[in-house]
């Protein structure tokens, strides 16, 4: 078998408003469980709890990735600046 060698070079990395991508995604993560709430009962009923979970779960991970990418943001400042 041959090793896969690319035909081109990798087109630089977009660098755009992170956090704002993030917090975006995050809050409409919380909006989707929140809109699904009101209807626990027949998820409930029909198996389909996960749903409200992985909004939810969905939510978290969004302000861990918030933080994250703070984080990493305040780095590249700091690397810039000193």
């Amino acid at each position: 078998m041959t090793k896969w060698t690319p035909k081109h070079e990798a087109p630089p990395p977009l660098e755009g408003n992170v956090v704002a991508t993030i917090t975006g995604g995050t809050i409409v993560w919380f909006v989707l469980f929140l809109v699904q709430l009101p209807f626990y009962g027949w998820y409930a009923d029909h198996g389909h709890l996960w749903w409200l979970g992985t909004c939810l779960a969905g939510g978290g991970l969004g302000l861990l990735g918030i933080w994250y990418v703070r984080a990493r943001e305040a780095a590249i400042r700091r690397s810039r600046n000193g």
